[in-house]
């Protein structure tokens, strides 16, 4: 039977300025370790520390621009385009335009703080 995603749970960021994160399906909402998705928003501005996750991480962009720098330069992903991060792979996302930015994160296995594996903030 199809299971009914009532609302989502927020999520507290990291990153220099506030964002929005709205789980609806993964490991705090829903119990899933399979997968997670996610609403993002997050202003102008914003950046977080570089990461190299066990997860594969697709973005979707719905509006604004999206940045991820990644070891080979980087990429701006706007709305309408997505963007896929493979398992290992050192990124870090940013959205520097004028209106920050809104998009959907999905993560495969889902996002966990202890697979994400941050830079280091000093």
């Amino acid at each position: 039977m199809p299971k009914l995603v009532d609302a989502p749970s927020l999520i507290p960021p990291v990153g220099n300025k506030p964002k929005w994160i709205e789980e609806y399906v993964g490991r705090v909402n829903s119990g899933n370790e399979e997968v997670s998705v996610a609403r993002m928003r997050s202003p102008e501005g914003w950046r977080e520390p570089g990461q190299r996750p066990d997860f594969e991480e697709v973005s979707v962009v719905l509006s604004g621009m999206l940045r991820v720098e990644h070891a080979g330069g980087v990429l701006d992903i706007r709305a309408g385009q997505a963007v896929v991060a493979s398992p290992g792979e050192w990124v870090r996302y940013s959205t520097p335009e004028p209106g920050g930015a809104e998009y959907i994160a999905v993560c495969l296995p889902a996002f966990s703080p202890d697979s994400v594996h941050r830079d280091s903030e000093a």
